[in-house]
């Protein structure tokens, strides 16, 4: 197995976001770390070249692999913001008020915040973080 690569740096967040190309893209992520910081209480880090993170835990599958996660976190991708959350039992449903996305197990996409209702966005943000308080919590990668 190789190295792992999720995991904090000491890159600036700022200048990450800075260096966002899409400007649309750079916006929202700003906008979403702030949120982050604000419903997580925690300070962005750089997990990796591109995750911007927030908090973090520790996973153990049942293989036997294990590691170390951001709680939540995001990153804004060339194609989309591709969002760092679920895995507790309301997040399908939450989904479905939430407004034009695509989503995985692992993680949400979207276009733009404009196409979202933010208000549930940072619920299921919320959600995600209390979540990994859970020592059964299973991340969704």
């Amino acid at each position: 197995m190789g190295e792992i690569k999720t995991r904090p740096t000491d890159v600036s967040v700022d200048a990450f976001l800075d260096g966002v190309q899409h400007p649309v893209r750079r916006a929202d992520g700003k906008t979403i770390r702030l949120m982050m910081e604000r419903v997580t209480g925690e300070q962005a880090t750089m997990w990796g070249p591109s995750i911007v993170g927030f908090g973090s835990y520790h996973y153990r599958y049942a293989s036997g692999h294990e590691g170390d996660m951001p709680r939540v976190g995001f990153s804004p991708r060339s194609a989309n913001l591709v969002l760092y959350v679920g895995g507790f039992p309301e997040y399908e449903a939450l989904l479905a008020g939430l407004g034009k996305h695509k989503s995985s197990k692992a993680c949400l996409y979207l276009n733009k915040l404009a196409d979202v209702d933010l208000g549930v966005l940072e619920e299921i943000v919320r959600r995600t973080y209390s979540a990994t308080h859970d020592p059964d919590f299973s991340p969704a990668c």
